[in-house]
């Protein structure tokens, strides 16, 4: 079967709380609701253009394009019908569905349930090996992008330009300033908990920018054997010994040919969600066409580097300062410093127009006016509003698909 080639279709991926209705406490029901829907609790079924999957705890339901999707065009209008269709399958068990990166009062260690059904042993594994009862693990909720590529020419530049984005994304994505039930110093506390939560196994995640590779051997060498090494003495069936128990920002799934982005943090609605991924695509499609600079360019960017500007963009997302020329440079700016978010606009108003679909505009225009959803959540809370009282905005704008601002 041939590959799909550099941008010819996406996969998007989004993941939703599953919470009570009436106390917003994680509810672990993500099998009742699947066996309502599908007359038995699979781990996937699909509807149409969308699917619907578990996740590793019960409380979290995953949306998701079934297949690769042509084109972004339409996909907030079809996940928002499917976020309405699990409102109404959900609200005879007294439950509801709440967007954002993490729970912001979950206690995992006494709300984690494991799905305990197809692919348990998978989840099993993880758990005896990491402890899956933290934020790393049970609390987090995350869009991911998946992006094809045909070649290893096709690969390389791709993963060149992925490997440079990540570490400015959560600058655009963060949604996750509270956990515990406390304010947190990251303003996307779901991936600072998530650079962690493998530390027993330090390959498993590395420095969560991947390492610069061009090829499928040269990634297998560098990032997936020694990965599979760190872990046989604590996997000896190799129930984990897949490309997927890479946690890197984005990971290489060559089984499907293609990249998949991990570092987004669940919006508000369904139109953000897709608003970001219209943008992130359009910015590595730029990147990868080495529209301003040249793919060997980003990749002789350290790691290190990256990895450190990406800290900065978890804990203070659109408000990290960038001081290295060769990122910067690297996004076709020629200052010497400039803000995570003022380069985020500036990249904005260079792709949107020709690279963007029309329907969301609006939506990036707030996000990269008014900051990332982490921010406003922030905002509102020391504004005086109760955790409760945003987890119930948050809810209200996931059921309407409207933006969580003012």
């Amino acid at each position: 079967m041939s590959r799909l080639r550099l941008f010819e279709a996406i996969g998007v991926e989004i993941e939703y709380m599953i919470v009570d209705a009436e106390s917003l406490d994680v509810n672990a029901v993500c099998d009742r609701l699947i066996e309502k829907m599908a007359g038995e609790p699979v781990s996937e079924f699909e509807r149409g253009p969308l699917a619907w999957s578990n996740e590793l705890v019960l409380h979290v339901l995953e949306l998701k394009t079934n297949g690769p999707a042509a084109t972004l065009e339409g996909l907030g209008s079809l996940f928002h019908a499917e976020v309405r269709t699990a409102l109404e399958a959900l609200e005879p068990m007294g439950s509801t569905l709440l967007p954002g990166g993490v729970h912001p009062w979950m206690d995992p260690t006494s709300e984690t349930r494991l799905w305990p059904h197809e692919y348990n042993e998978v989840y099993r594994t993880f758990d005896r090996i990491f402890g899956c009862s933290g934020h790393g693990w049970s609390n987090l909720q995350s869009t991911h992008i998946n992006l094809p590529f045909g070649d290893d020419d096709e690969f390389g530049r791709l993963h060149a330009a992925i490997r440079t984005a990540l570490a400015i994304i959560p600058a655009l994505t963060a949604a996750s300033p509270f956990l515990d039930g406390v304010e947190q110093p990251a303003l996307d506390a779901r991936l600072e908990a998530y650079r962690l939560n493998a530390k027993r196994v330090p390959e498993v995640a590395g420095q969560v920018i991947p390492e610069p590779v061009r090829s499928e051997h040269e990634y297998r060498d560098r990032i997936l054997q020694p990965l599979y090494d760190a872990l046989a003495p604590y996997d000896a069936d190799g129930v984990l010994r897949h490309e997927w128990a890479n946690a890197r920002g984005a990971i290489a799934r060559f089984e499907r040919g293609a990249i998949e982005i991990r570092v987004v943090d669940t919006q508000e609605c369904p139109t953000a969600d897709l608003a970001v991924v219209a943008l992130l695509v359009a910015v590595v499609r730029a990147l990868t066409e080495e529209r301003w600079a040249a793919s060997a360019a980003l990749d002789a960017i350290e790691t290190d580097a990256l990895a450190r500007l990406f800290g900065a963009t978890v804990r203070d997302a659109g408000e990290a300062l960038i001081t290295d020329r060769r990122v910067l440079g690297a996004f076709g700016v020629s200052r010497s410093e400039a803000t995570a978010m003022t380069l985020w606009r500036s990249l904005a108003d260079r792709v949107a127009p020709d690279m963007v679909p029309d329907e969301y505009g609006a939506a990036i225009e707030a996000i990269v006016g008014y900051g990332s959803l982490a921010r406003r959540m922030r905002d509102a809370h020391r504004g005086g509003a109760s955790l409760a009282a945003v987890a119930s905005r948050l809810i209200d704008c996931l059921a309407r698909d409207r933006m969580f601002l003012g």
